[in-house]
């Protein structure tokens, strides 16, 4: 809990009345690998603050193949927002790579919090437009390179993350195929 209040602090103040409040009403969950945190076609009703693990978020193209958009690790919220704001189904899917622990918030937790937390929706705000210039960045910044250079720059970004993930989801996260990224791999360390 301690590292959600900290991660909270950095986007604004809270007194210990507020902090209280946001420790009393989160509720620890644990999921085992491979496990899914959330579902395309259901509306999200919660929100999550991920403590330890990892999870993927993916979706089914047209042709029925699983491609997976990006990575959520420790310290980050997960929450398909469009979803959750508008109250409609989710089009993509929170799967666990990793066994994870989260705290989850309900959604009528964090209607309270905005209600009785002066200066938290600015801090979600704050916490928002950050995420949505990090997934920007993730994507936009592996259009133009090749497959090597995508692997490395995912390396050198995420080191903590690429021996934690299996190859087929960093493969689909890259875009080639599994058997692309063993040779990548091989040419590297050779």
């Amino acid at each position: 809990m301690e590292a959600l209040i900290n991660y909270l602090l950095q986007y604004g103040h809270l007194n210990i009345q507020q902090i209280n409040l946001i420790k009393s009403r989160g509720v620890l969950k644990e999921f085992r690998k491979e496990e899914y945190y959330a579902e395309a076609g259901k509306i999200p009703r919660e929100i999550a603050f991920l403590m330890e693990g990892i999870l993927r978020i993916c979706y089914y193209d047209n042709k029925g193949e699983e491609i997976t958009k990006y990575f959520v690790d420790e310290n980050n919220f997960i929450v398909d927002i469009n979803s959750y704001n508008q109250n409609i189904p989710s089009s993509e899917y929170a799967q666990t790579v990793t066994d994870c622990k989260m705290i989850v918030f309900s959604k009528e937790a964090m209607k309270e919090f905005s209600l009785t937390i002066i200066g938290w929706d600015e801090i979600v705000n704050k916490i928002i437009s950050k995420s949505l210039v990090e997934k920007v960045n993730k994507i936009s910044s592996m259009m133009p390179e090749d497959a090597t250079e995508r692997y490395l720059n995912f390396f050198s970004r995420f080191p903590t993350l690429a021996n934690r993930i299996p190859l087929s989801y960093l493969a689909s996260y890259l875009g080639i195929t599994q058997s692309s990224l063993s040779r990548i791999r091989k040419n590297i360390s050779s």
